[in-house]
């Protein structure tokens, strides 16, 4: 495995490592139709104290997938979609996969079945 290899699988594992949690969804798609948030706004729409926003919004910065600016004595975050599109072409290429396997199973099975007949 290349390094450029090993590096991209680790980029995909820390996306689906965050992503597997439904907070850390939740705030992705709250500050996909904000455009931009502090923890103290997103922590008034969801059930959780600030502190698991901001605890959430680490794991997700740390994949990648939200960045935070400092304005004044606030930090607002915004999604990074770039991880996510890293993530998309890997399931991309891994579903793609499964598609020829199953094509040949299809054409084995049909095959199978005309030498029957």
């Amino acid at each position: 495995m290349t390094d450029e290899h090993r590096g991209d699988a680790s980029a995909v594992d820390s996306v689906l490592a965050a992503l597997a949690d439904p907070t850390r969804r939740q705030l992705l798609d709250l500050l996909a139709a904000q455009g931009q948030a502090t923890a103290t706004t997103l922590a008034e729409r969801l059930p959780v104290s600030r502190q698991a926003v901001v605890k959430h919004l680490a794991v997700l910065d740390a994949a990648g997938l939200v960045s935070g600016s400092r304005v004044g004595r606030e930090v607002r975050y915004a999604v990074r979609p770039a991880a996510l599109d890293a993530t998309a072409r890997w399931m991309a290429s891994l579903a793609a996969d499964w598609d020829r396997r199953l094509a040949n199973i299809k054409r084995a099975a049909e095959a199978a079945e005309r030498d029957a007949n």
